[in-house]
């Protein structure tokens, strides 16, 4: 006899760990399918073991850079399996602490160690790895199967040893010599991170210029720093070869003028983008409308085409952020099981590139709002002015907040620099709740610290609206002798 369901999970990553115990938490019964170990890309391929390098680097940086802080420069005396266990160790933590079944399993959830595929819109088959299968039924069905690493179609690259997100942490060897195809968040942390700990690196990208998502006034900053701390980009370029002898592995490259040249390393890392994993799931058999390129079609209520099946996360390609999936599947659970109209919120969607300097947005970018015809005005802060970053000597950076100047309404920030993940998630709650520069700027924040930093780009409002008229009234009406304020320059910063 099938086993019933209210809602049926699939995928116990980001999405479908958030979905599950959403659902359990309003007593539906639930059940969270999953063919590898919950966590996701996010706990064992991506965020986590990601960031858990990026420290080790930076600090490794800053031993062999300790005269900036007036201390001896000391090369560390690196050992690549050593941060590989510590690496593995850290994520082994995470998922102890938050992603176990057990943990799941205590909350009421059915959780299946299973490969899901549709027998029919209301029903699954689960395929485990004893070779037994199992068919349930479920009212709803949330989808959450996240993605994969996108690997171009470049000649020969199905015979060469390649790394993704997926190896590249397990790596036996450090590479010497790394070449990185695509300069995304992806290609970007990681170049910088394999780069600090003593590789030769060499990302290559189609375009011409690092995170072109973001503004280039912000990603600039950032790629003289890759480009200071020795990283070698060849822009306007694309892979047409690759070729593996032994432990060497050569990209045959041409650029947009029909140039070629011919790379040789150890490593070559494909941070070129995602796909979708809608493979062996069965998605025609139950109806749904997809795209094998983009993912499962979705509204903005996470629902697709059949009305009891959601989708969230990286599976439709909407977003592929971790805070977004979370998100997402919050959205969707609350539709199928509540029926409460929440929609994704589309307005004020954070991200965050974690280099060293970070590069973070929120809001609106500037693209958009000369796109859209929205009148506005940037109110920018250095981070030469900010005293936390210059007792840190972490003085490269910019914050650029786009605003109304008579209303003070934020409408997008972008900013580089340490923290700024933190800045841009500070205006991203401002949008989010409807807080204006003004209110920003009349909060008292600790000193010395980054938000505080954050802060002062919103004082900049109260800055540019200075009005000369009404200092020359109040001195007339006190007395006062001093100067009127200058207000010529736009730009100025106080």
């Amino acid at each position: 006899m099938k086993k019933q369901y209210d809602l049926v999970v699939i995928g116990g990553g980001a999405a479908g760990l958030t979905g599950a115990g959403v659902a359990v938490s309003v007593g539906a019964k639930t059940m969270l399918v999953e063919s590898h170990k919950l966590g996701g890309d996010c706990t064992w391929y991506g965020c986590i073991p990601s960031k858990i390098l990026i420290k080790a680097a930076k600090v490794a940086h800053h031993s062999a850079n300790g005269s900036q802080f007036g201390l001896n420069n000391i090369k560390p005396d690196f050992n690549w399996k050593s941060v590989r266990e510590h690496i593995h160790n850290v994520r082994q933590e995470v998922y102890d602490d938050a992603d176990r079944p057990e943990i799941f399993e205590e909350l009421g959830i059915d959780v299946r160690h299973a490969k899901a595929s549709f027998v029919d819109a209301h029903t699954i088959n689960l395929h485990k790895e004893d070779g037994s299968e199992e068919q349930v039924t479920s009212r709803k069905f949330l989808i959450a199967t996240g993605s994969s690493a996108m690997v171009p179609p470049i000649e020969g690259i199905e015979q060469v040893s390649y790394l993704t997100n997926e190896n590249l942490f397990d790596l036996d060897d450090f590479p010497q010599k790394l070449a990185v195809v695509g300069a995304g968040p992806i290609g970007s942390e990681m170049a910088q991170s394999f780069r600090r700990l003593g590789a030769e690196v060499t990302v290559v990208d189609m375009l011409d210029r690092v995170l072109p998502r973001d503004n280039p006034e912000v990603t600039g900053i950032l790629q003289q720093q890759m480009e200071h701390e020795g990283i070698r980009y060849i822009w306007n370029s694309k892979v047409n070869k690759v070729e593996e002898d032994g432990s060497s592995k050569k990209l045959h490259i041409e650029n947009k003028q029909g140039e070629t040249t011919t790379l040789e390393v150890d490593q070559i890392l494909i941070a070129a983008g995602r796909r979708p994993n809608i493979s062996g799931l069965g998605l025609d058999k139950a109806g749904l409308q997809y795209d094998p390129a983009k993912g499962i079609q979705v509204n903005d209520k996470c629902r697709t085409n059949k009305r009891h099946i959601f989708a969230a996360g990286d599976i439709t390609g909407r977003y592929q952020f971790t805070h977004m999936s979370d998100h997402m599947a919050k959205v969707a659970v609350s539709n199928a099981l509540l029926k409460f109209p929440m929609k994704i919120e589309k307005n004020f969607v954070p991200w965050v590139t974690f280099t060293d300097p970070e590069v973070g947005h929120a809001g609106m970018t500037e693209q958009e709002l000369k796109g859209k015809n929205i009148s506005y005005k940037v109110y920018r802060f250095p981070y030469t002015k900010m005293d936390r970053a210059i007792t840190e000597s972490e003085t490269e950076g910019w914050i650029r907040v786009y605003g109304k100047p008579m209303s003070g309404k934020i409408l997008g920030i972008d900013a580089v620099g340490t923290n700024a993940g933190e800045i841009v998630s500070q205006y991203a709650m401002a949008m989010r709740n409807g807080v204006t520069m003004k209110n920003i700027a009349d909060t008292i924040f600790p000193y010395p610290t980054f938000l505080l930093g954050g802060r002062r780009v919103s004082d900049q409002w109260y800055v540019q609206n200075q009005s000369p008229f009404l200092v020359r009234v109040i001195k007339t009406l006190f007395g006062y002798r001093g100067p009127l304020p200058d207000v010529s320059n736009p730009d100025r910063i106080v």
